[in-house]
């Protein structure tokens, strides 16, 4: 093991060398069972005589700090004590954050599994095609160690760019060539760098209220003010949107977590107003590719005309959230802004990862997949609005909704502080529900459940709903 010894400035080298790997023994950095260097291999390294390493590791020894072997080496003794926090306090230093990085915590919900789990956000992964994935990743390595793996393209793999913009074109309506693709690190970081690129600290970005309360805390991280703007059953409220802000951050195809979809009369408004206040709308499309009944609903971005609707599409709910693999379609005018956001930020996403989502989806698996999978999830989703239809009735009224991962019902009876303890009960009986509220920023909250089913299969949807059922009030 090599670990740094530092004698700049040093008078009394080997009583440096001792204090230093003995400080490392007793903070733990050097483990029980751990090889030291050879005193000849430390001593070239320091630029110091054998003998000074020599007597060190004698010090060492005779504190029972080390053993020696016989033609083994040099080793950390097994009998020195598990608890040496005390000896080394750990210093909290006098460094503190922004006030807002402290307003909020790292959700660790999804670190403990649910025997039935109704939250949104993660998809099925025992859908996902594990072993076609191997063999692209085996073929994107080759192709990696063939072009060198040196950095690349911060916008992202050309290949990849080309699939995503002819893929959206063909089954979202969007207007896309490959230069208008820039390929992020899931959605999360593509709105990172679309607030990067357009809102000055200060400025100001209209959300959905209720709505997905990440994004808000990000722009908020980025010193943007946030104002929240109401959804009814036709979508944002765009009547409600004032001059005063920058852009607008919407997910018009599937509201989250309402559900409902933006009619046809408000995508227009909206584009107008847009328009008319010089304004960008930046459209979160986050899991339109599954849709059970009706009409195809084109992304709000084909009707754009004047290059105001930035479009952000992710895979972490077609695929798997763990590979991280979002992207966004940009008018020309943001193009060299936000690949140098991107540069900026992580220089590019995981070659690895972008050739073999290229060639999958150019290989017509993707497509493949997106059939197969959207054919179960239909069946989840008639399952679970059935099962609240008819034996929840007393308690929520469902919001209709046709697409998606998610669905929303309202409560007819009862307060969201009554929800939160049935949400509580039923996290007892292994069941996890998200409530309304929590998507809420405004005061009162509005009162209602949110169930995924993306994570759950048939049987654990019928199981799952009839224990929630018995957390509800008679």
């Amino acid at each position: 093991m090599d670990f740094h010894v530092s004698l700049q400035g040093r008078r009394h080298l080997s009583g440096d060398i001792y204090r230093q790997l003995r400080a490392a023994i007793v903070a733990g950095r050097v483990r029980p069972g751990d090889l030291l260097p050879p005193t000849r291999h430390l001593a070239d390294r320091l630029n110091v005589a054998r003998m000074t390493v020599t007597v060190a590791y004698d010090r060492l020894a005779a504190e029972g700090f080390v053993v020696s072997r016989v033609g083994a080496g040099t080793y950390v003794s097994n009998d020195v004590g598990s608890d040496r926090s005390a000896a080394a306090p750990k210093r909290h230093g006098v460094l503190q954050p922004r006030a807002v990085w402290n307003s909020f915590e790292v959700t660790t919900a999804f670190d403990r599994p649910a025997e039935f789990d109704f939250r949104t956000g993660p998809p099925d992964a025992a859908l996902f095609p594990h072993r076609a994935w191997r063999r692209l990743l085996g073929r994107a390595t080759r192709a990696l160690e063939a072009a060198g793996g040196s950095y690349q393209d911060p916008a992202g793999l050309p290949q990849l760019r080309a699939a995503i913009a002819n893929h959206v074109t063909i089954s979202r309506g969007v207007n896309a060539s490959a230069d208008d693709v820039i390929v992020t690190n899931g959605a999360q970081q593509a709105l990172d760098l679309i607030a990067r690129v357009l809102l000055a600290p200060g400025e100001a970005i209209a959300v959905e209220e209720p709505g997905y309360q990440i994004p808000c805390r990000l722009f908020r991280s980025l010193g943007a003010r946030v104002v929240a703007v109401a959804v009814d059953d036709q979508g944002l409220v765009v009547d409600a949107l004032t001059r005063r802000v920058r852009a607008v951050y919407v997910t018009p195809s599937h509201q989250y977590p309402l559900g409902v979809a933006m009619s046809l009369r408000r995508r227009q408004a909206l584009l107008a107003w847009a328009e008319r206040t010089g304004s960008a709308i930046v459209e979160d499309d986050y899991d339109s590719e599954f849709r059970f009944t009706g009409r195809p609903l084109e992304a709000l971005q084909s009707l754009d005309v004047a290059g105001r609707v930035i479009y952000v599409g992710s895979f972490s709910k077609t695929l798997m959230p763990a590979l991280r693999v979002g992207f966004i379609v940009s008018p020309p005018s943001l193009h060299p802004a936000l690949r140098r956001a991107k540069f900026v930020s992580d220089w590019h996403t995981s070659g690895l990862v972008q050739s073999a989502l290229a060639q999958f989806i150019e290989t017509g698996g993707y497509a493949r997949h997106l059939r197969r999978v959207n054919s179960r999830y239909r069946e989840r989703h008639a399952l679970i609005t059935g099962i609240l239809s008819q034996d929840f009735a007393d308690h929520f009224e469902l919001v209709p909704s046709s697409t998606g991962l998610h669905v929303t019902a309202l409560a007819t009876r009862m307060s969201p502080r009554q929800l939160e303890a049935v949400q509580a009960r039923a996290a007892e009986r292994g069941v996890a529900v998200q409530v309304l509220s929590t998507f809420c920023a405004a005061k009162p909250p509005r009162a209602g459940i949110v169930l995924g089913y993306g994570a759950i299969d048939v049987t654990g949807i019928t199981e799952g709903l009839r224990r929630l059922r018995r957390c509800c009030p008679d």
